[in-house]
């Protein structure tokens, strides 16, 4: 019966000393009141009674989002400012011991730290100085959170929220670049459609003095072209006259033409000449001599 007993107060007391241990996790445990050691991911036994877990600490990383906290710029600007801390548990023991709460602890380190360092800048390097700030931060409290076995891996502003008389005037003075952008935008396009258009207009004059020029080549051209034509037609019709001339010489010279037929042709020569726009005419007062003068020509011409 006693051992029996035994048995089940073994059990139980095995049973109450088991500890599993999940994964992201580490259990600090203190024996008697004091430090014993820290239990990673797994299953574990401690002494009942003796052995106690103070502790179950989350090992991911966490977010703490603090309130917005007023701060005072360096020109006396009061505005809202709240923060995103990215932490990590990096000792659990420390993390127990280091601090009574270590989040809050935290949350007063951050704002203050914020305060300190909106205060050596203005609004308009506050609102445009972000990643600078959440540097500066970072750095400090990281190496603040050192002996809490919190390593701090981010910080971020948030929200920073600016009076509402600070938040019209901007909206004012953004609306104003705005209008001033947009008007600016403007003249630049008239200017370009001015220069644009005088350009084409240029090019169109330029393109109709070429296209003047050519026509009056071209019609140099073609009155060039036709009086060559007029002459060559000219000399033609004179080549043609002597031509026809020289055959009816020759058709005279062949016939064996007599005096009465050169003298008859003779008179058909003056007729012509009549007929032209001569105002005088020299008539041989013998056409006896006339007629010896061809007679003549035509003995010069058989040599």
């Amino acid at each position: 019966m006693i051992l029996y007993v035994i048995i089940a107060i073994l059990v139980i007391v095995l049973f109450l000393g088991l500890r599993i241990v999940p994964e992201s996790y580490a259990f600090v445990v203190e024996r008697l009141g004091k430090y014993y050691t820290v239990l990673n991911p797994g299953l574990h036994f401690i002494v009942p009674i003796l052995d106690k877990v103070r502790r179950r600490v989350l090992l991911k990383e966490q977010v703490a989002d603090f309130a917005p906290q007023p701060v005072i710029t360096k020109d006396n600007v009061t505005m809202q400012i709240d923060s995103v801390v990215y932490f990590k548990v990096s000792e659990p023991r420390l993390y127990t011991y280091g601090v009574e709460n270590p989040i809050m602890a935290m949350e007063n380190l951050t704002a203050t730290t914020l305060r300190n360092i909106i205060g050596d800048l203005t609004l308009d390097e506050t609102l445009t100085s972000r990643d600078r700030i959440n540097s500066q931060m970072l750095a400090i409290i990281d190496e603040a959170t050192d002996a809490w076995g919190i390593r701090v891996n981010r910080v971020e502003l948030k929200n920073i929220q600016p009076p509402t008389a600070i938040r019209d005037a901007m909206e004012k003075q953004m609306k104003a670049e705005r209008e001033k952008r947009a008007a600016i935008l403007t003249a630049e396009g008239e200017k370009q459609s001015m220069i644009l258009k005088a350009e084409g207009t240029k090019e169109s004059a330029v393109l109709n003095a070429e296209a003047k020029k050519q026509a009056t080549i071209l019609a140099a051209e073609a009155e060039k072209e036709k009086e060559v034509k007029e002459a060559e037609g000219k000399a033609e019709a004179i080549r043609l006259v002597h031509v026809a001339k020289a055959e009816g010489l020759k058709a005279l010279k062949e016939a064996g033409a007599n005096d009465e037929v050169i003298k008859l042709k003779s008179l058909e020569t003056m007729e012509k000449v009549a007929d032209g726009q001569s105002t005088k005419i020299i008539i041989p007062s013998d056409l006896q001599n006339l007629a010896g003068l061809v007679s003549t020509i035509k003995e010069v011409g058989k040599e």
